[in-house]
């Protein structure tokens, strides 16, 4: 094919949850962007079931959805709200968060991926974004202030910004040499999409044992999401059972407030730390899981991510107002300062809960069961830890 170098100021590899919520934010301030995205996301179907990958999104990142004009979309599919919050090890040392405490509708809502991302790309098509799929990204060069893309297929194009929201092994960090610093937890995640018996409700909990939390995730017209956390070699035994088998591992594993579930799908992963060692250099960012990758605890890996969002298209916007290079690597640092100290933050919190709840020894067992019982009775404390979490 004829190559021809097509000249943007922004050009986002990866148009998932947070590549595609960035895109549409700054095009709406008026800067010109394209998005190489290796697929479109699907169609929504309304009788399917729900994705195995569910997102709990706090208020914060619902307001972004709605400054973005995305929220009535993923509405108008599905999402399920979720007005109270309980974790405990020992029934008598339980933690509960609700939204009345705080003056708000809920918490936050479960949503699935796939329909955040069908929302999101609904959006740009109505934009003036350039969304170029499939598109694979094969060479990363600076030139001419800025970088020189060129994707598989041979196509070349110019942007003053590039940035990187292409996932937790980021191609756009690697070929710009950004290292990672972290390690792999020694546990794995399964997720399990379950029928239940019963009205799921509006309260999501998780239950510490000795092998690892399980969770349960309210979703839609008696859905649920489980999370079992557990070793590597138990989640793949998990993994090799038949949903029959499953479900009576569910049945001995879950507290009895789980009532009947009959498990439908299943998938796992493992768990991984990685934090970008830095998260700019001049025209180039990252943003989301190719900047930071957070043990999903409490499920805080997209609404980080739209916290990323958020600081870089303030940071872009302040600047261009200035008539500053907004691309430059004085300007990038700011967005990186905004966010660095707060990811950081979250991720050592999940791992100092993680680490606290992960070991048996009984003088610690029974530390972190009075912490609970304390965090329990601390009352703005609480609620402070709550707002923090949910961005507010």
């Amino acid at each position: 094919m004829t190559e021809i170098t097509q000249k943007w100021d922004v050009a986002i590899v990866g148009g998932g949850m947070v590549g595609a919520a960035l895109a549409s934010g700054l095009a709406a301030q008026g800067f010109q962007v394209t998005v190489l995205e290796k697929q479109e996301p699907a169609e929504f179907a309304a009788g399917s079931d729900p994705d195995i990958r569910i997102s709990a999104l706090g208020a914060s990142s619902v307001d972004l959805l709605k400054q973005l004009n995305v929220w009535p979309r993923v509405q108008a599919m599905r999402s399920a709200p979720y007005r109270k919050l309980e974790t405990w090890e020992w029934q008598t040392a339980q933690v509960g968060f609700d939204a009345a405490s705080l003056g708000l509708p809920e918490l936050g809502f479960m949503v699935e991926n796939s329909v955040l991302q069908r929302a999101l790309w609904q959006r740009l098509q109505q934009q003036e974004v350039a969304l170029k799929t499939p598109a694979r990204l094969q060479t990363l060069q600076a030139c001419n202030g800025g970088w020189a893309l060129t994707l598989a297929d041979g196509e070349k194009l110019h942007a003053r910004l590039v940035v990187g929201a292409d996932g937790a092994s980021s191609q756009v960090r690697q070929l710009a040499g950004i290292g990672i610093r972290g390690w792999n937890y020694a546990q794995s995640c399964m997720l399990i999409s379950v029928r239940c018996e019963h009205d799921a409700g509006d309260c999501t909990w998780q239950h510490f044992t000795p092998t690892g939390p399980k969770a349960f995730l309210p979703l839609f017209n008696g859905w649920a999401s489980l999370v079992w956390y557990d070793s590597p070699a138990r989640i793949r035994q998990l993994q090799a059972m038949s949903m029959a088998q499953l479900a009576e591992e569910i049945k001995t594993h879950f507290p009895a407030r789980l009532g009947k579930v009959t498990p439908v799908a299943a998938g796992s992963f493992p768990l991984v730390r990685r934090h970008a060692t830095r998260y700019v250099l001049p025209g180039l960012a990252l943003v989301g899981d190719a900047a930071h990758t957070i043990n999903p605890l409490a499920g805080q890996g997209v609404n980080l991510g739209y916290r990323d969002v958020d600081a870089l298209i303030d940071t872009l916007t302040a600047s261009r107002e200035r008539a500053e290079d907004w691309a430059s690597e004085r300007v990038l640092l700011r967005y990186q300062r905004s966010r660095h100290t707060d990811n950081l933050l979250m991720q050592s919190g999940m791992d100092l809960f993680y680490f606290a709840f992960s070991t048996q020894a009984a003088p610690l067992r029974i530390l972190r069961n009075l912490g609970l019982m304390a965090a329990e009775r601390s009352g703005v404390l609480k609620r402070q830890a709550l707002r923090y979490a949910l961005g507010l």
